[in-house]
Protein backbone atom coordinates (compact mmCIF):
# COMPACT_ATOMS: atom_id res chain seq x y z
CA UNK A 1 0.00 0.00 0.00
CA UNK A 2 2.78 2.44 0.85
CA UNK A 3 4.56 1.62 -2.42
CA UNK A 4 1.43 2.52 -4.39
CA UNK A 5 1.04 5.79 -2.51
CA UNK A 6 4.69 6.63 -3.04
CA UNK A 7 4.38 6.11 -6.79
CA UNK A 8 1.15 8.13 -6.94
CA UNK A 9 2.72 11.05 -5.05
CA UNK A 10 5.80 10.86 -7.29
CA UNK A 11 3.59 11.04 -10.39
CA UNK A 12 1.69 14.03 -9.01
CA UNK A 13 4.95 15.77 -8.09
CA UNK A 14 6.42 15.21 -11.56
CA UNK A 15 3.25 16.52 -13.22
CA UNK A 16 3.12 19.64 -11.04
CA UNK A 17 6.79 20.49 -11.50
CA UNK A 18 6.55 19.76 -15.22
CA UNK A 19 3.54 22.01 -15.77
CA UNK A 20 5.03 24.88 -13.77
CA UNK A 21 8.43 24.67 -15.47
CA UNK A 22 6.85 24.37 -18.91
CA UNK A 23 4.45 27.30 -18.63
CA UNK A 24 6.03 29.72 -16.14
CA UNK A 25 8.79 31.11 -18.42
CA UNK A 26 6.26 32.07 -21.09
CA UNK A 27 3.43 33.62 -19.01
CA UNK A 28 3.20 37.36 -19.74
CA UNK A 29 3.60 39.92 -16.98
CA UNK A 30 0.60 40.36 -14.67
CA UNK A 31 -1.40 37.39 -16.01
CA UNK A 32 -1.39 35.52 -12.71
CA UNK A 33 -1.62 38.59 -10.49
CA UNK A 34 1.31 38.48 -8.09
CA UNK A 35 3.69 36.74 -10.47
CA UNK A 36 5.56 39.08 -12.74
CA UNK A 37 7.51 38.57 -15.92
CA UNK A 38 10.12 35.79 -15.95
CA UNK A 39 13.02 38.18 -16.52
CA UNK A 40 11.79 40.98 -14.20
CA UNK A 41 10.84 39.20 -11.01
CA UNK A 42 11.82 40.55 -7.62
CA UNK A 43 14.08 37.68 -6.58
CA UNK A 44 16.07 37.80 -9.80
CA UNK A 45 16.63 41.56 -9.46
CA UNK A 46 17.58 41.14 -5.79
CA UNK A 47 20.08 38.36 -6.61
CA UNK A 48 21.59 40.42 -9.44
CA UNK A 49 22.10 43.43 -7.18
CA UNK A 50 23.49 41.45 -4.24
CA UNK A 51 26.00 39.53 -6.34
CA UNK A 52 26.90 42.45 -8.59
CA UNK A 53 26.18 40.34 -11.68
CA UNK A 54 23.81 42.66 -13.52
CA UNK A 55 23.95 40.54 -16.67
CA UNK A 56 22.22 37.72 -14.75
CA UNK A 57 18.84 39.27 -15.49
CA UNK A 58 19.60 39.46 -19.22
CA UNK A 59 20.82 35.87 -19.31
CA UNK A 60 17.80 34.48 -17.43
CA UNK A 61 15.39 36.48 -19.61
CA UNK A 62 16.89 35.11 -22.84
CA UNK A 63 15.01 32.66 -24.97
CA UNK A 64 17.75 30.05 -24.54
CA UNK A 65 17.25 29.81 -20.78
CA UNK A 66 13.47 29.88 -21.13
CA UNK A 67 13.71 27.05 -23.64
CA UNK A 68 16.00 25.03 -21.37
CA UNK A 69 13.63 25.44 -18.41
CA UNK A 70 10.69 24.48 -20.63
CA UNK A 71 12.63 21.41 -21.77
CA UNK A 72 13.21 20.33 -18.18
CA UNK A 73 9.48 20.78 -17.56
CA UNK A 74 8.59 18.63 -20.57
CA UNK A 75 11.05 16.02 -19.34
CA UNK A 76 9.25 15.94 -15.96
CA UNK A 77 5.90 15.54 -17.71
CA UNK A 78 7.36 12.69 -19.77
CA UNK A 79 8.65 10.99 -16.62
CA UNK A 80 5.20 11.32 -15.03
CA UNK A 81 3.50 9.67 -18.03
CA UNK A 82 6.14 6.93 -18.13
CA UNK A 83 5.42 6.24 -14.46
CA UNK A 84 1.68 6.17 -15.16
CA UNK A 85 2.10 3.61 -17.96
CA UNK A 86 4.51 1.47 -15.89
CA UNK A 87 2.70 1.85 -12.56
CA UNK A 88 2.51 -1.86 -11.66
CA UNK A 89 6.15 -2.47 -12.57
CA UNK A 90 7.33 0.42 -10.38
CA UNK A 91 5.16 -0.66 -7.44
CA UNK A 92 6.44 -4.23 -7.74
CA UNK A 93 10.05 -3.02 -7.81
CA UNK A 94 9.51 -0.87 -4.72
CA UNK A 95 7.84 -3.74 -2.87
CA UNK A 96 10.74 -6.07 -3.66
CA UNK A 97 13.23 -3.55 -2.33
CA UNK A 98 11.40 -3.00 0.97
CA UNK A 99 10.86 -6.64 1.96
CA UNK A 100 13.49 -7.92 4.37
CA UNK A 101 15.55 -10.69 2.86
CA UNK A 102 16.60 -13.38 5.29
CA UNK A 103 19.42 -15.78 4.44
CA UNK A 104 18.17 -19.26 3.70
CA UNK A 105 19.25 -21.95 6.09
CA UNK A 106 20.67 -25.14 4.67
CA UNK A 107 21.32 -23.41 1.40
CA UNK A 108 23.72 -25.34 -0.78
CA UNK A 109 26.95 -23.52 -1.52
CA UNK A 110 27.62 -22.82 -5.15
CA UNK A 111 30.48 -24.85 -6.61
CA UNK A 112 33.87 -23.19 -6.22
CA UNK A 113 36.00 -22.78 -9.33
CA UNK A 114 38.95 -25.12 -9.62
CA UNK A 115 42.21 -23.47 -8.62
CA UNK A 116 45.12 -23.87 -11.02
CA UNK A 117 48.19 -25.70 -9.69
CA UNK A 118 51.04 -23.58 -8.39
CA UNK A 119 53.60 -23.15 -11.14
CA UNK A 120 56.71 -21.09 -11.12
CA UNK A 121 56.79 -18.16 -13.51
CA UNK A 122 58.88 -20.05 -16.09
CA UNK A 123 57.09 -23.41 -16.13
CA UNK A 124 54.28 -24.49 -18.34
CA UNK A 125 51.73 -27.01 -17.30
CA UNK A 126 52.47 -29.31 -20.26
CA UNK A 127 56.28 -29.33 -19.82
CA UNK A 128 57.87 -32.67 -19.08
CA UNK A 129 60.24 -32.81 -16.12
CA UNK A 130 63.29 -33.54 -18.29
CA UNK A 131 62.47 -30.62 -20.66
CA UNK A 132 62.90 -32.94 -23.60
CA UNK A 133 61.09 -31.95 -26.76
CA UNK A 134 58.40 -34.12 -28.22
Amino acid sequence: MSAKLSVIFYIILCLEIGIVLTLLPWIPQGTLGVMSDWGNNYFLLYAARKTGMYTLQTVVASGWIRGAVTGIGLLNIGIAFWEIFHFQQTVHTLQEGTEPSYPKRNAARPPQPATPPDLSHHERGDDRPDNAGS
